[in-house]
């Protein structure tokens, strides 16, 4: 540093939020070992969220300001990615059906509106199966980034979650971000259009209390390490080794809750990756693994939160 740039302006280290502890108001500290235990429905410590993102991933895709994961990755026209991720949709989604019926799953569906919108033959098969909706945003194509036009966004996520309302007949209170990527303002436009939850951010294992300019949220952590996506398309693991990781997680969680009381499995799956004929046994076996187990309460995304937030009213 030169003689002329020694002296620092008087406001150079001033940050309103400098002090000990986070460094935003959004949520509070707190570790998981010192809460309150957890009491689950019907007297089971670990409830189990199965999660499915349905997506539609734009053939001429932007990939403004970065390209989606799972998204195109050759140039136009990339028939090949297309191609399987519309497999998922057509074919995947199916085989998720059948082995869920098998298991007696309640699933949540996360879904793009827009795909929503152009599949009625697949919303009308996933309504008449049943489980709860929430809106993963418009498209894959369409992502909420940080500089982004607030108007422009605020569009978007009230675009989105009017469609799935009126094509769901549901009150759609969860929301994915595609990608999971947000603003600095997604969150309250969530609030302003009425979503009660989001699972974009990962940094627990239970619901927790996220507040936005317009309201409160509730953060329901959809966790990434155990997805399907994550750990086979892009951690490259075999199918083996996913099944060997959920089961593994799965078990850890159920002695946790027995011990210290009420955890939460949440599981993401995608059906152009497992609902493939060599991976829809993997999941047979993860689904047989998790779902007939006395600790275990298998439920939607909503219904969780709603027991959450009983337990939580019930041990003031």
């Amino acid at each position: 540093m030169s003689s002329k740039d020694s002296s620092l302006a008087p406001d150079y280290l001033t940050y309103p939020w400098r002090r000990h502890g986070y460094d935003h108001d959004r949520y509070a500290w707190s570790m998981l070992a010192d809460r309150a235990p957890v009491q689950w429905p019907q007297g089971r410590t670990l409830a189990v969220w199965i999660n499915v993102s349905l997506q539609f991933y734009p053939l001429n895709q932007r990939g403004v300001p970065f390209k989606v994961p799972n998204g195109m990755t050759m140039p136009y026209p990339d028939l090949r990615h297309y191609s399987l991720r519309d497999y998922g949709n057509r074919v995947g989604i199916y085989r998720l059906l059948q082995a869920f019926e098998r298991f007696g799953v309640r699933p949540t569906w996360a879904i793009n509106a827009q795909l929503a919108e152009q599949t009625p033959y697949l919303l009308e098969r996933l309504k008449a199966f049943g489980g709860e909706f929430l809106c993963h945003g418009w498209n894959m194509d369409h992502l909420h980034t940080g500089g982004q036009d607030r108007d422009e966004e605020a569009e978007i996520v009230r675009r989105s979650v009017a469609t799935l309302r009126a094509l769901t007949g549901q009150p759609v209170r969860g929301w994915l971000s595609p990608a999971k990527h947000q603003s600095w303002n997604t969150p309250a436009l969530l609030a302003e259009n009425g979503i009660e939850y989001c699972a974009d951010w990962v940094n627990d294992e239970l619901p927790y209390a996220f507040a936005t300019e317009a309201g409160e949220l509730a953060m329901m952590p959809l966790t990434t390490e155990i997805e399907d996506q994550f750990v086979m398309a892009q951690n490259l693991h075999s199918e083996d080794s996913w099944v060997e990781q959920v089961k593994d997680a799965f078990d850890f969680l159920v002695e946790e809750s027995r011990r210290e009381g009420g955890r939460l499995l949440a599981l993401n799956l995608h059906p152009w990756l497992v609902g493939q004929p060599h991976r829809i046994g993997c999941l047979e076996e993860v689904l047989a693994h998790i779902t007939d187990h006395e600790a275990v309460w298998q439920a939607p995304a909503g219904e969780i939160l709603d027991a959450f937030r009983s337990s939580r009213q019930e041990a003031r």
